[in-house]
């Protein structure tokens, strides 16, 4: 009998504690979640700005190894590359992807891999920026960052990693980059926007009837003020999870399951900061997407996204390693791999690997299969 009373008073204790946990982790998360969040400690410099547009350099590591997130270590290597890795970013997302946790950050292990590493973050464009368009950043920003990273690194070649956009603008700046570019790791990166399962039936649809109101009226994306069509960073956050609206019930469902355990919320929180910290596309992007890669689809077709051209997707000769995710809605790998129509490369890897549009960058899978192949691939070729 004691006994018994004995152990319903240490379950009760147990209980309270656990509640006490989870109400000051749910509060903390509601209110302090900045506190909670890991991501964007690989410290790093600024060496150039321009605008909201920065370049950032990642000096050596001072560990000599590294713990990843499957419990393995990381010898950081003792030799350099001889070239350069610059990640080109997409837009709207902010740059906690590629540093998400000290033993899941893309940014810390490659500088482990040896690679001398530059980052170009696009900052948050304000309404000031708003005619900026796609072009602007693959022939006019990058280029301008690829040329300081050159002046401080005294590398001329450099190897582009791009995810997404970033690797729309990898590639097309590739395309007018000639020599300089040494290699592109191109992940989840859109091409033929037709040919990108729903979404793609869904941009042919909006291609016929677009098709329809220019023929009769003349209106194309163009023709609106460009401030018209800024897409907020909220709106994008919005419209990235309803790609996916189940993920994100499940994912606040296991956070209501798990508020006790301070690890759990922790990452939950460092996610969130990610996806809930979306920057704004600038309208003049926006009106691109819609004219060049929703309706005409030029890219598919081997052209660059931009007015009077003087190069295309032919142009590119540099070795390319491209890598899908196999449940990526966003861009699927058929749309991904169309660019090996059209590119001269002859040295091309393509990979398609488990995960979606985020998962293939930044889970731990990505950690364990996309990373160390990127190293790899890379390496293989200095």
């Amino acid at each position: 009998m004691t006994s018994s009373i004995a152990a319903g008073r240490d379950f009760l204790g147990r209980q309270f504690e656990r509640n006490k946990a989870r109400l000051g982790h749910a509060r903390q998360h509601l209110f302090d979640r900045d506190a909670l969040v890991q991501a964007g400690q690989t410290p790093y410099d600024i060496i150039h700005r321009d605008g909201p547009v920065s370049l950032r350099y990642y000096p050596p590591l001072t560990d000599s190894e590294i713990e990843l997130a499957d419990g393995s270590v990381l010898p950081v290597a003792k030799t350099v590359q001889r070239t350069p890795l610059v990640i080109v970013p997409p837009l709207a997302v902010n740059m906690l992807v590629y540093d998400l946790f000290p033993e899941r950050s893309l940014v810390r292990y490659l500088r482990a891999r040896g690679f001398e590493l530059y980052l170009v973050d696009w900052g948050t464009p304000t309404r000031a920026q708003d005619r900026l368009d796609l072009s602007s950043y693959f022939a006019d920003l990058l280029p301008e960052a690829l040329e300081r990273v050159r002046a401080h690194s005294g590398k001329r070649k450099l190897s582009l990693h791009g995810w997404s956009f970033g690797g729309l603008f990898s590639l097309c700046h590739a395309a007018t980059a000639g020599a300089d570019i040494a290699n592109l790791v191109l992940v989840g990166a859109p091409v033929d926007y037709h040919d990108n399962g729903v979404l793609g039936e869904r941009y042919k649809t909006l291609s016929r009837h677009a098709g329809w109101v220019r023929r009769y009226t003349g209106l194309t994306a163009h023709r609106l003020p460009a401030a018209l069509l800024r897409s907020p960073g909220r709106l994008n956050a919005l419209v990235f999870k309803l790609t996916s609206p189940m993920t994100a019930v499940k994912s606040y469902a296991s956070l209501v399951a798990n508020l006790h355990d301070e690890h759990y919320v922790s990452s939950h929180a460092t996610n969130a900061a990610f996806l809930d910290g979306m920057v704004a596309y600038p309208g003049g992007v926006v009106q691109d997407f819609i004219d060049y890669l929703w309706i005409d689809n030029v890219l598919g077709q081997g052209q660059l996204p931009m007015k009077r051209a003087d190069a295309d997707l032919s142009d590119v000769a540099a070795p390319i390693l491209n890598i899908t995710g196999r449940h990526d809605v966003i861009v699927t790998t058929a749309c991904s791999q169309a660019m090996l129509r059209h590119v001269s490369s002859r040295d091309v890897t393509c990979r398609t690997l488990k995960g979606g549009h985020v998962g293939i960058v930044s889970s731990e899978t990505a950690m364990t299969e996309t990373w160390r192949e990127i190293a790899d691939w890379l390496i293989a070729r200095d």
